[in-house]
């Protein structure tokens, strides 16, 4: 465990670069990744391996049948923040703390309404200055995340 003890949830992730990026980062920040199945990619050992994911066998995987059953997993008091583009506030406006479960939608869609309905006071976004632009990469903003709350709770000198 890190010091900030970090989660990252994928809900339905769809794309496997994205994951293996996102695994990536998880280790090399302390991070426990969250797949909410169903996931739109084989992840077996032998798919991983194919994949030259050499890391994944040591990161800290939790897999979840379900939407329903991550949310029944996670700790009724845990600190949560949904990223998604439909927010109000912005995640510079929130204050992470050690223990925040960081949590993102599939690629083509984002996180569900009833979501974001259920936890809006938790919703944040990525600001973006181009409305060109209509999202983010989902591995990037994973790392804008993790690292601005490592910021926050200035901790960038121990990753």
């Amino acid at each position: 465990m890190s010091a900030f003890d970090f989660h990252v949830v994928l809900v339905e992730p769809q794309i496997p670069q994205n994951t293996g990026s996102v695994g990536r980062l998880c280790l090399a920040t302390g991070t426990t990744l969250h797949l909410v199945e169903p996931i739109g990619f084989d992840i077996s050992e032998a798919a991983v391996r194919r994949a030259g994911l050499d890391y994944w066998e040591h990161l800290k995987l939790v897999k979840h049948a379900s939407v329903e059953a991550f949310f029944e997993s996670l700790p009724k008091d845990a600190p949560k923040v949904f990223l998604s583009k439909k927010a109000g506030q912005t995640l510079y406006q929130r204050k992470i703390v050690p223990g925040t479960y960081f949590i993102f939608g599939k690629e083509t869609t984002g996180l569900a309404d009833w979501i974001l309905n259920r936890y809006t006071a938790d919703c944040v976004r990525l600001p973006m200055f181009d409305a060109r632009v209509r999202s983010l990469n989902l591995s990037t903003s994973v790392g804008i995340s993790v690292y601005e709350g490592i910021r926050q709770l200035s901790l960038t000198d121990r990753v």
